[in-house]
């Protein structure tokens, strides 16, 4: 029978909020201290989330990230990376890499991969900040997972997001399906969260450029997508629940509240 008490940090660890793993981990510590085994029992659960966040590590002595993903995974705590040609084992809890070993990938599709991450690179380089990217045969070599993930954290101002994107593509057509997900935290003082996700179909017909390319454009539509959503939200619902400013249009000074005749100098007239 399952432990009630892993089932309960199991959902604590997937639902944790970008760049909040560590938090998590020292929180379940201070409500746990009788039970140090608890986080190594939960361990299958940060193993999922980290795979599902497409969580973004340096190797040590590296400056580039390398991915963990279900899709690279060897089994063991052990990934590979495709482009630094090296394996590594993955602390799920810590989120650090170790041990890392050479690697040479076994697949039909190589050449194929490395001018998708060519093209891949670029994409990153003009779109985003502090992405991580990579392309993974899956099991069978019928298929290429096409995968990044784009963190920005800003403890500073209490707000941390992420942008991960996932597709699914045929060798031959570099046709497939992918999809897009968000998640924005804001925790000032109360805890706001943004999660968006969208499916796509992704059409190809000349190499993995032109397959690249049209990855970036569902990719900005999407975004646009998202800036009329927050365009919406700011002027049609979020001001449904509290006035901006007052009938008058002007902000209110404070400092003279005192001084104001209600109906006359806040209601903008003599009566």
């Amino acid at each position: 029978m399952s432990d009630p008490r892993v089932a309960i940090v199991s959902k604590f660890i997937q639902g944790t909020p970008p760049g909040g793993v560590a938090s998590v981990v020292r929180q379940i510590k201070l409500l746990t201290p009788d039970e140090p085994d608890l986080l190594q029992s939960a361990e299958p659960a940060f193993q999922k989330y980290n795979e599902e966040q497409l969580t973004a590590v340096k190797l040590p002595g590296a400056s580039q990230s390398v991915l963990v993903t279900p899709y690279n995974s060897l089994g063991d705590g052990r990934y590979y990376d495709v482009e630094s040609s090296s394996s590594f084992e993955f602390d799920h809890t810590t989120q650090k890499a170790s041990n890392v070993q050479s690697y040479t990938l076994d697949s039909q599709h190589t050449d194929l991969i490395k001018s998708l991450l060519k093209s891949l690179s670029t994409h990153a380089a003009e779109h985003y900040t502090n992405a991580a990217y990579s392309v993974f045969p899956t099991d069978d070599d019928s298929t290429l997972a096409v995968v990044l993930v784009a963190n920005r954290y800003s403890p500073a101002n209490f707000w941390n997001g992420r942008f991960r994107t996932t597709y699914l593509l045929t060798p031959s057509s570099l046709s497939g399906t992918g999809s897009i997900k968000v998640d924005v935290h804001y925790y000032e003082d109360g805890n706001v969260r943004l999660s968006a996700s969208k499916e796509l179909s992704i059409t190809s017909s000349s190499g993995a450029s032109e397959a690249v390319r049209q990855i970036a454009l569902a990719e900005r539509k999407y975004h646009e997508e998202l800036n009329r959503g927050f365009a919406d939200l700011s002027e049609g619902s979020f001001k449904g629940l509290r006035r901006q400013l007052p009938v008058t249009r002007q902000k209110v000074e404070w400092e003279k509240i005192g001084g104001y005749r209600l109906g006359q100098d806040i209601g903008g007239g003599r009566r």
